[in-house]
């Protein structure tokens, strides 16, 4: 009896160990296991493509994700670029930063570039507000190099604005803080700002969505600015900027202000080597003068179908390039709001400007900044002086709504050396209230960046709404993690530079 029950005990244990093995030894159901990293397509080498790759690479702890840019051209940078005049480089398109774009101010110390500010003499330019008949305001202009009459010249141009525009000044920058500290709110830590579904949700979360609800012009005249300034100043700085009127939407139009102030910076030789700096430092397998035709979701995968016949599949696809003037097929079709792109033709002269164009005896008596009021049958926005090579010859750059003819340029310039026109697809046509493209174009993981453009286009805004779709990506993608950013080092100056040729 005992010799059984000690048998049955052996085989009782036996039976044990064996299930206590298979359950902890025995490989895991495919079903249960966690999905492999996907691979992220990301179309569009700009500011918006290379700074989802980044937040990708930065905040997903898994090594073996894999990212893949397309980008149509043969260079990054999308709307940042540059052109040379008279042997030196100048920013083409997206050109100035502001102290607070923090993202901006990361990215550069990260990939170790050098910071250019103005010089005290370009950054104080003369000033003509140009109603095509005449200069209705003007500041004074100083060729000397000292310091102290720079400082004088800027004390007395301050009190000659003051005393056209009044104390409306301090209201037009109070409404421009009380907008970037609300947007200061993006830089939050992860645990007190959330992961944004949709640009509606980003902005009211922020304060900032009754702005693009309303016109600049309605938001400045409740701020109590004065027509006068509405119509001059502010309008100056909206037509530099957006190239159009104070009809715009207030964020935007605060954004614009906002990019007037002190403190501007730009990188040394250009502005895109924040971009390829991002793509070189994210692991980033690049396809360049590869542009995507068409995009289909297939279940599990999308396919992205180049121009070239080349075809990727991924598992997340991201669209960062703006859809308005693009002619990509997406299978099953999307819906986004129809808008328009504000085109601004950038044209580059050396030479020199004729004096009696503007009613003057002298070159010397043109502003180094010639703004122009809103008025249809004015031709350009702005001109602006580049670079001073002596009294008969400068670096000019023009900014017009429509392009430049030689005939138009022949009458505004005495002397035409070099011409170079650029015509940039640069922002959303804005019109309040403005309606939003989705985050997420197909409710799976297809991505689109550029849907914040509409509230306001800039290359920091394209960063922020960047890393939101990084996170949203992390945050829905199942078996991906989102690691807190302060726990990751950023790249150091030493790794192996992947696009050296870019």
């Amino acid at each position: 009896m005992e010799e059984t029950k000690h048998a049955q005990a052996k085989m009782l244990s036996g039976l044990t160990f064996s299930v206590f093995f298979l359950l902890f030894h025995s490989p895991i159901s495919s079903a249960t296991s966690p999905p492999s990293p996907p691979i992220v397509c990301i179309v569009g080498g700009g500011i918006s493509g290379s700074s989802v790759a980044h937040f990708l690479r930065r905040y997903s702890p898994h090594t073996a994700l894999t990212l893949r840019i397309f980008e149509r051209s043969g260079v990054v940078g999308g709307r940042m670029a540059t052109v040379v005049l008279a042997g030196e480089t100048f920013e083409a398109g997206a050109s100035i930063l502001h102290p607070k774009n923090f993202h901006a101010v990361n990215f550069t110390k990260m990939l170790n570039l050098s910071v250019k500010t103005p010089p005290s003499s370009e950054s104080s330019l003369s000033l003509g507000i140009w109603d095509g008949e005449k200069f209705v305001f003007k500041t004074l202009d100083s060729n000397s190099k000292s310091s102290i009459v720079q400082r004088i010249v800027a004390i007395t141009n301050s009190v000659l604005m003051f005393v056209r525009y009044g104390f409306s000044l301090l209201k037009m920058d109070s409404f421009v803080q009380t907008t970037v500290d609300n947007f200061l709110k993006y830089y939050a830590s992860f645990e007190s700002r959330p992961v944004f579904e949709t640009v509606d949700e980003m902005l009211k979360w922020a304060d900032l969505y009754n702005l693009t609800a309303r016109t600049l012009q309605d938001e400045l005249v409740e701020a109590g600015l004065s027509p006068l300034l509405i119509e001059e100043l502010v309008t100056v700085i909206t037509r530099i900027n957006y190239g159009q009127s104070v009809s715009i939407s207030g964020l935007a139009g605060a954004v614009s202000l906002a990019g007037s102030g002190g403190g501007l910076w730009s990188v040394e030789r250009g502005n895109w080597q924040i971009v390829a700096g991002l793509i070189n430092h994210s692991d980033v397998v690049l396809h360049r003068h590869e542009e995507i035709e068409s995009v289909s979701y297939h279940g599990e995968y999308y396919e992205l179908n180049s121009t070239k016949g080349n075809s990727y599949k991924c598992e997340v696809a991201v669209i960062a390039t703006p859809l308005d003037e693009l002619n990509i097929h997406f299978n099953p079709p999307i819906s986004i709001p129809k808008r328009k792109l504000q085109h601004t033709h950038a044209t580059f002269v050396r030479g020199l400007l004729n004096p009696a164009y503007f009613g003057l005896v002298a070159v010397s008596e043109i502003p180094e900044l010639v703004g122009t009021l809103e008025d249809p049958n004015l031709p350009f926005s702005s001109i602006s002086v580049l670079r001073k090579h002596d009294e008969k010859d400068m670096s000019y750059k023009i900014f017009s709504r429509k392009p430049m003819a030689d005939v138009l340029l022949d009458r505004i310039f005495s002397l035409r050396k070099e011409t170079i026109r650029i015509n940039w697809g640069a922002y959303p046509h804005y019109s309040a209230p403005e309606v939003f493209a989705p985050f997420v174009l197909d409710g799976r993981h297809l991505y689109y960046v550029n849907a914040f453009e509409n509230a306001a286009s800039t290359m920091e805004t394209s960063a922020v709404a960047a890393e939101n779709i990084a996170r949203l990506i992390l945050s829905r993608y199942s078996g991906l993690m989102l690691s807190s950013p302060s726990n990751l080092k950023s790249p150091g100056s030493d790794e192996e530079d992947l696009h050296s040729d870019l």
